[in-house]
């Protein structure tokens, strides 16, 4: 009886003991970024912010008593390599959730490894095929592109431009953009007179813009991520084109206008995210106070502003944490505390997902902006 009862108090004391080393346990987030290659200026600010704000948490304790750790693979934009890392996070480093890929391409290779692992996903990309139609194990945290192309029409009918010039770029980004713009503009009664294409390694494109401009479209709009774009832009300038030039949320940083040249880009418009022009939002805004402090803190840490890029892993780090916080320390708990986030204060906007919206975000995550004097000014 006694050697029972020595047996059950062992036994008691070790389950006690487990339980106190899962509570103290340190989560592991997964982070698949294009650190280098085209898409660095993507992947290399979403590394940076998701190991500046791993490193700031930990130092004040963690969530909970957790530790996070983060475990980040450069991708170099491939969409194949993609894959083979995140086999190896979810098969070797056992983390418990994935913040990434940086682009469309790569997000769409590496959803069935999240759907087929049971390991959520949280994409940094603006494709809207990644969360639509939903995938249960997948999330994403840019605003939509369709929702970046009818902030633009809106816009665009303000200023009573009826037709476009489409330029777009042959990837998954630029293909989702194009389907995007052209269903919308039936819907809104835009008329599509010129839809050029491009690769994403080209290096002119003076002869698309040369049909364009013999068309002579109210507005071009452009919708494809750097080099492109500023490629587009210089192209425009030496050719002496006029037409009023939209670009897609996808070159929504400094590193664009640098690209391009702030003489090319002026007068170039397209819809931002908030931390572009926060300086310039009302105080009442309530992004305003983490967007001044995350470009404070990332200046800080790194030495330049913030970028809208590095805010989506900014925000998915955010909805992570947010989960870990109301008690999602496994994959499943983590996945179902990101779905039932509502009205959360990101970078982006305020987050409001659900079993039917795994991006939970609509226009009021844009604003419009112009590029004035090498910088970005707030149309109104």
């Amino acid at each position: 009886m006694n050697k029972i009862m020595v047996m059950c108090c062992v036994t008691c004391g070790l389950l006690l003991m487990g339980s106190v080393a899962f509570a103290a346990t340190t989560i592991k987030i997964g982070g698949l970024f294009a650190v280098t290659g085209p898409a660095s200026f993507l992947g290399e600010p979403e590394k940076k912010t998701l190991e500046m704000l791993v490193k700031d948490l930990n130092a004040k304790g963690g969530i909970n008593g957790i530790k996070l750790e983060s475990v980040i693979y450069d991708t170099t934009g491939d969409a194949t390599k993609a894959v083979q890392l995140a086999t190896k996070l979810i098969k070797d480093d056992k983390v418990s959730v994935i913040i990434g890929p940086s682009t469309t391409g790569e997000s769409m290779a590496v959803i069935p490894v999240a759907e087929k692992e049971k390991i959520p996903l949280i994409s940094c990309a603006a494709g809207i095929k990644i969360t639509d139609p939903v995938k249960h194990w997948v999330f994403k945290t840019p605003a939509n592109d369709h929702v970046a192309a009818e902030k633009i029409m809106v816009y665009m009918s303000r200023q009573k431009q009826k037709t476009i010039a489409l330029l777009t770029v042959t990837d998954g980004y630029g293909a989702s953009g194009r389907e995007q713009i052209k269903n919308l503009a039936k819907q809104k009664g835009f008329s599509i007179v010129a839809d050029e294409v491009y690769s994403p390694k080209d290096t002119d494109m003076t002869s698309q813009l040369t049909k364009i401009r013999g068309i002579k479209p109210d507005a071009i709009i452009c919708w494809g991520t750097n080099p492109g774009p500023a490629v587009i832009t210089k192209n425009v300038k030496q050719l002496g084109i006029k037409i009023p030039l939209y670009m897609s949320h996808g070159v929504a940083s400094k590193k664009y206008i640098e690209l391009a040249g702030a003489d090319a880009a002026e007068g170039v418009m397209l819809p931002a995210g908030k931390l572009a022009i926060f300086d310039a939002l009302p105080k009442s805004d309530p992004q305003v106070k983490l967007l001044a402090d995350y470009n404070n803190s990332y200046k800080k840490a790194y030495g330049v502003e913030a970028s809208t890029f590095g805010g989506y892993a900014y925000d998915a780090f955010l909805l992570i944490a947010n989960a870990i916080r109301n008690g999602g320390t496994t994959p499943d708990k983590i996945r179902n505390g990101i779905e039932q986030t509502r009205k959360l204060v990101s970078i982006s906007g305020l987050f409001s997902m659900s079993a039917k919206d795994h991006n939970g975000l609509d226009m009021s995550a844009f604003e419009m902006v112009r590029v004035v004097k090498g910088d970005w000014s707030h149309i109104k």
